[in-house]
């Protein structure tokens, strides 16, 4: 019974395993979205009882699965001590410790500390095959994109500093720190407009600096995007992870092929 409540819990690969993700993943949504609609004042008037009772629910639900994972383990401490193992104790603890606080004060806390259980949707990252992919990508990606955000830090700095001499102090520009600041902020088009350019070089420069942010944003996710495509395009031409029944490719070694279901995998 153990090793098959191993198979179903901690299994990614088994049928069986995959079902349990699944219905989990459903479940953590669930959850995610009776937090959101509890911060709703009109909600939480109107249904704040069933909402609570709701959340009980989940929290005993997932109580039962952490102490489920922790009796199947064959090393408790290892999954305990573990990234989602703190994970999951984090998102079922603010529910326990709720009654025991009381005062405004204290209420105030309490709800600042039960947004944590939103940490319940870093589990979703533990279904997606796709996100080895991601990962590798990004660990692929990780020294150009260092490199590249070394040149933009040099390039704010420089802006700044030159908008600091356009400027002045007496346009609201009185330093080198909040002119990079500015800097910082008309890159990324946020645009508070608590600091901005009254004079026509200044304003020429805003507008360049408007213009290359589109392209420095951009440049990372084109990095990403290259390593995707070559990962992906690498693991095809293995020939590798091919279905018998259907010759489908299953990427990231599935055990059951996605299009047929057929368990039989090659490579």
């Amino acid at each position: 019974m153990r090793d098959k409540l191993h198979e179903i819990i901690f299994g990614t690969t088994t049928r069986s395993g995959k079902n349990f993700d699944i219905i989990l993943l459903f479940l953590i949504l669930l959850s995610v979205l009776i937090v959101l609609f509890e911060s709703v004042p009109e909600w939480r008037d109107a249904y704040g009882e069933e909402m609570h009772y709701i959340e009980w629910g989940f929290t005993i639900l997932f109580t039962i699965e952490y102490v489920l994972r922790i009796v199947i383990s064959q090393k408790p401490l290892n999954y305990i001590f573990s990234w989602w193992g703190i994970i999951d104790l984090i998102s079922i603890i603010p529910t326990y410790i709720s009654p025991l606080l009381s005062g405004y004060t204290s209420l105030r806390v309490v709800r600042a500390f039960r947004l944590i259980r939103v940490f319940r949707i870093l589990k979703l990252s533990r279904f997606t095959s796709e996100s080895q992919a991601l990962a590798h990508s990004l660990k692929a990606s990780y020294y150009k994109i260092i490199v590249f955000l070394f040149f933009v830090f040099m390039m704010m700095v420089l802006a700044g500093t030159v908008m600091y001499v356009i400027e002045g102090g007496e346009n609201g520009f009185d330093s080198i720190p909040a002119s990079i600041y500015w800097a910082i902020v008309t890159t990324t088009t946020v645009g508070y407009g608590d600091i901005a350019p009254v004079t026509v070089l200044g304003k020429m420069l805003a507008s360049l600096m408007m213009i290359t942010g589109y392209a420095i944003i951009a440049v990372p996710t084109g990095l990403i995007s290259v390593e995707m495509s070559r990962y992906k395009k690498d693991d095809d031409d293995s020939g590798e992870n091919k279905c018998e029944n259907c010759g489908n490719h299953n990427p990231f070694g599935s055990i059951y092929c996605n299009q047929c279901g057929k368990e039989t995998i090659t490579g």
